[in-house]
């Protein structure tokens, strides 16, 4: 497909007719061509800064979907061993129409919540 010896032999000859094209530059030219490449860069140098940083997104992107993966595949925290995850039915249970009077005594419910920390001796 390729021939390396064809590729290597069309550089060289690039090669050659690029340098024989420069060498036929007056001063004016190549002193205004070495004017532009300066700029250009002094012009890269002052955007690096950016080019530094941007250098960190993709990963600061995977390290933060490593971190969200690692949560989901966790589940959730536990803070005692008497304590369980919030589970569907227990909102399927508050928004059924005959437990509309739980509402109604939401303050005994607290209560009674309190008193069952005291008595684990978890008083906050």
């Amino acid at each position: 497909m390729n021939d390396p010896g064809k590729n290597k032999q069309s550089s060289s000859q690039a090669k050659e007719l690029f340098d024989d094209s420069v060498e036929g530059l007056d001063a004016a030219t190549l002193s205004r061509l070495n004017r532009s490449r300066q700029l250009a860069l002094a012009e890269l140098q002052q955007r690096r800064p950016f080019a530094n940083w941007a250098r960190w997104v993709p990963a600061s992107g995977l390290v933060a979907a490593a971190v969200v993966a690692v949560m989901v595949m966790r589940g959730p925290a536990l803070d005692g061993p008497g304590e369980f995850p919030v589970t569907a039915s227990d909102f399927e249970m508050l928004l059924e129409e005959n437990d509309l009077e739980m509402f109604e005594d939401l303050e005994f419910f607290s209560l009674l919540d309190e008193v069952d920390s005291a008595m684990n001796g978890n008083v906050s």
